[in-house]
């Protein structure tokens, strides 16, 4: 597992977030509710990066995917303790390392769980993931244990490869796609180049895509300068082909 300076660069988005912060079972969590009428027994889980739900790209990105008809529950598993941007975003100094070995997993993973939990009690039955940097690991994860029915993940970290590609294609039956760029050590040429050779051509039954945005670097989706041509392009691109393989395959 890895991490890299990438994923705590980037810039602040503007907007108007029009979702709300909610509790659910003790769990701080972001809520986008579609305004129109929408499947109730659905739900797409999005998984933040180091930012965590805070984050007003996040809740930028939850209330565009309800914009498209889904309801979208991004969720602290950081328990408050993601990390603040205003101080930290392009921190070249801040100990990056240090604040990941106090988010493990047994701190992280608990209110991941009680927030689907107390979303089935809810009625919901199919749960999609989106799932950015940090995010990704736990896409892949929820993906292992079939908890989820479709998986999206955007420049993931903290995946061993090849062995979490294989894992996935011989546990999950979850539709994969994977948003991957020009620049990622975390997820570089010869991850995307063997995450194709296990699932593509029609390997992977459920369904399989990946997409590639040049000029883009680790972070793009949902940290990217859209002030940059090609990186706009990609944060775009990359969210409407997520937009997409949710209303295939959710």
């Amino acid at each position: 597992m890895s991490f890299c300076k990438d994923c705590i660069q980037g810039v602040c988005h503007e907007g108007e977030p029009s979702g709300t912060l909610e509790t659910i079972d003790g769990v701080a969590c972001y809520v986008s509710t579609p305004t129109v009428d929408y499947a109730k027994d659905k739900v797409i889980l999005l998984l933040p990066d180091a930012f965590g739900i805070e984050l007003i790209n996040a809740q930028l990105l939850a209330d565009d995917f309800a914009k498209n008809g889904f309801k979208v529950v991004a969720v602290d598993y950081f328990n408050g303790d993601g990390l603040p941007a205003d101080r930290v975003l392009n921190d070249k100094a801040f100990d990056f390392r240090g604040w990941l070995a106090t988010h493990g997993t047994a701190v992280t993973r608990p209110p991941l769980d009680k927030v689907i939990a107390a979303l089935k009690e809810e009625g919901v039955t199919k749960f999609g993931a989106t799932g950015y940097c940090f995010g990704g690991r736990y896409t892949f994860d929820l993906a292992f244990d079939n908890i989820i029915q479709c998986a999206v993940v955007s420049h993931p970290s903290l995946l061993n490869v090849p062995d979490d590609l294989e894992t996935y294609f011989s546990k999950s039956a979850a539709p994969l796609l994977i948003n991957s760029c020009e620049n990622d050590k975390l997820f570089p040429a010869e991850a995307q180049a063997k995450a194709d050779e296990i699932f593509g051509d029609g390997k992977f039954a459920p369904g399989y895509r990946r997409e590639y945005f040049p000029g883009c670097t680790h972070g793009f989706a949902v940290r990217g300068d859209l002030s940059d041509p090609l990186v706009k392009a990609g944060k775009e691109g990359s969210f409407l082909a997520s937009v997409e393989f949710f209303l295939e395959h959710l």
